[in-house]
């Protein structure tokens, strides 16, 4: 059998996509069968969120699929080369990185041309780009000193506004609690102060309208707090919008209306839960800014990376441990009045510079299950996570999911879950107050499809509220009274985009469907209208990402997969703000805690290449 048979094969089994065959059919001919075989396996491997596929992974032996027949009957028809710099570099479909091809070879990985493109503008504008920013120091310490309470130990929020005021580009990292909104409400109060006047044009953004409403509530209400002229609060904005609506998505379209040639206006750009935004989308972001802005990065280096692509703020922040370098430790020093530590080395130094890590919860105190769940958790501490369900927190709770009781059982906790909002529904209650309620439960999974999946928990949750008469779906119907649903894509001309979320509710008019925007008001839009969307009673949790709610349910699957890992429970976790419901096997769960997920990508080598 050919290589291209094989291959094709390998889709049948979905070892392989047909995306991974096309590519790899198109960049190589027959009498290129290792080039071939390379194509493939790096298409599979950028689908699956990795940046750039590293030569020693073109083997057998490290091959996600090493114990499929199939797939070792393709190394060995494809004559899986012991150097494989040879092939791929005498091939035209690869290049070094000075001529434009469908593959690029930099040191021992293989890369997309696009992937290769955005990683090295990613780097050069952490690393090089970002620069110092000359100030008066010592009105920037008086204007510190004023926003933030005077303490003997060091006040991390503090340095970190203070990072951010001196650099260019800066990064704050930190858990859920610990103030990074407020930090940033500071520091742009003190940004403002200092102004004097000067045009001084910032904007908020984050990757979904959750997220981003998140942050024009929180953000709001901390400036509102901050003692500031009616003035100079008019120069802060009062509203945050997604990335896409920020960069100008155009429906329908990859472009976008803002980027190298048509930057956007801003001096000061702030980013919100950084975490969810994946290579290409980062790269783009980088390529709309004006030369002069400055930009902020907020979020939990611990959560789980974008599902596309790259896990860009996660790159970044492994080198905060690093430490300031020496002159830059005495500068926040003086700035801030405490004795801030330097760190040893001088590799990736701009990029370290920019780098503050806040590590105090304010939310999760000792007496908070979630915040020593969370912690534990994020450790990879299995024991400590036993003894944290052990210690009786009324705040978490953790139930077996082993046997058809004990799913019907997580099918009828999520039905009072949902009670309140299911009374408002049953009320023809107003849409703020219906869509407010949902926002009080969610249930959150690792799958997509199955019986623990989304697919399956929204399907058996509308069968079990049909049964019950508290909600009433026409046969064969999709929409009804109280659907909850998820946009899918992007639609720039609808202003929705991928991750919000509306209720159907039927009035006057008929059904239509109520979303809530980033400034607190709603619009509605017939169910004819919509993108692609899904039902969300339950959704997964890197769905969930960039929203919280009071309390979150989450639902790992009977046997252990490969998605389910530390940092999936740990973002769950961190959704909930009151409490947590955890239903699982608890093999499972500790196999999660023990599992990273792994992004490769070439940033950490590219950031320690700058001096």
């Amino acid at each position: 059998m050919t290589l291209r048979a094989l291959m094709q094969e390998a889709v049948e089994q979905k070892l392989l996509r047909p995306l991974d065959v096309q590519f790899a059919f198109t960049v190589a001919g027959d009498d290129e069968p290792a080039v071939m075989l390379a194509a493939a396996l790096l298409s599979r491997d950028v689908g699956e969120g990795h940046v750039c596929l590293p030569l020693e992974n073109l083997s057998l032996q490290t091959s996600s699929a090493k114990q499929s027949a199939l797939m070792q009957a393709i190394f060995e028809q494809a004559g899986s080369p012991a150097n494989w710099r040879e092939p791929l570099l005498t091939s035209k479909a690869v290049s070094e990185g000075a001529a434009a091809t469908p593959m690029i070879l930099a040191k021992d990985r293989l890369y997309l041309n696009r992937m290769w493109c955005n990683e090295q503008r990613v780097a050069d504008f952490f690393a090089r780009i970002n620069q110092p920013i000359a100030v008066d120091e010592k009105r920037l310490r008086l204007a510190l000193d004023d926003l933030f309470p005077a303490s003997e130990e060091i006040n991390w929020q503090k340095v970190a506004a203070a990072v951010a005021l001196t650099r260019r580009i800066s990064v704050i990292s930190g858990g859920p609690g610990t103030g990074k909104t407020t930090t940033v409400a500071k520091l742009l109060a003190a940004l403002v102060q200092m102004a004097e006047g000067e045009r001084c044009r910032i904007s908020l953004a984050a990757p979904t309208g959750k997220a981003a409403a998140r942050l024009t509530e929180s953000l709001g209400k901390a400036l509102r707090q901050l003692p500031l002229t009616q003035a100079q609060k008019a120069t802060l904005p009062d509203e945050a919008s997604t990335l896409h609506r920020l960069l100008g998505a155009v429906q329908g379209s990859q472009r976008l209306r803002h980027h190298a040639g048509n930057p956007l206006h801003l001096d000061v750009l702030v980013v919100d839960e950084a975490s969810m935004i994946d290579l290409p989308m980062m790269s783009r972001l980088i390529d709309a800014l004006p030369a002069h802005a400055r930009v902020i990065f907020l979020g939990d280096r611990d959560q789980l990376a974008s599902v596309e692509a790259g896990a860009v703020l996660g790159d970044i922040c492994a080198w905060v441990n690093a430490g300031f370098t020496a002159p830059r430790a005495a500068q926040l020093s003086r700035l801030t009045g405490f004795s801030v530590p330097a760190g040893g080395g001088t590799s990736a130094s701009n990029l370290r510079d920019s780098l503050c890590l806040l590590q105090q919860s304010y939310r999760f105190g000792s007496d908070s299950g979630i915040g020593q769940l969370a912690a534990a958790v994020n450790r990879g501490d299995k024991a400590g996570t036993r003894a944290v369900f052990r210690q009786g927190f009324s705040d978490i709770e953790s139930k077996p999911l082993l046997s058809a009781d004990d799913y019907q059982t997580m099918i009828d906790d999520a039905l009072s879950g949902y009670a309140h909002f299911l009374s408002l529904l049953q009320q023809h209650a107003q849409p703020q107050e219906v869509i407010s309620a949902f926002g009080e439960y969610q249930l959150l999974c690792a799958l997509r499809e199955g019986p623990f999946g989304v697919s399956g928990l929204n399907e058996r949750l509308e069968l079990a509220l049909i049964r019950q008469r508290r909600i009433h779906r026409p046969l064969n119907a999709r929409w009804y009274h109280g659907r909850p649903v998820m946009i899918a894509r992007n639609d720039s001309s609808l202003g929705l985009f991928n991750g919000d979320i509306g209720i159907a509710l039927e009035g006057s008019e008929g059904i239509r469907v109520w979303f809530p925007l980033p400034d607190g008001s709603l619009k509605s839009v017939q169910p004819s209208r919509l993108p692609e969307h899904d039902t969300a009673w339950a959704m997964t949790v890197h769905k969930s990402q960039g929203s919280e709610f009071d309390h979150a349910a989450l639902i790992l699957p009977a046997q252990i997969v490969p998605v389910v890992t530390r940092e999936l429970v740990y973002t769950a976790i961190t959704r909930a703000k009151q409490r947590l419901s955890l239903y699982a096997d608890e093999r499972v769960l500790l196999q999660a805690i023990a599992t990273r997920t792994e992004r490769r990508s070439g940033l950490d080598a590219l950031f320690q290449s700058e001096e």
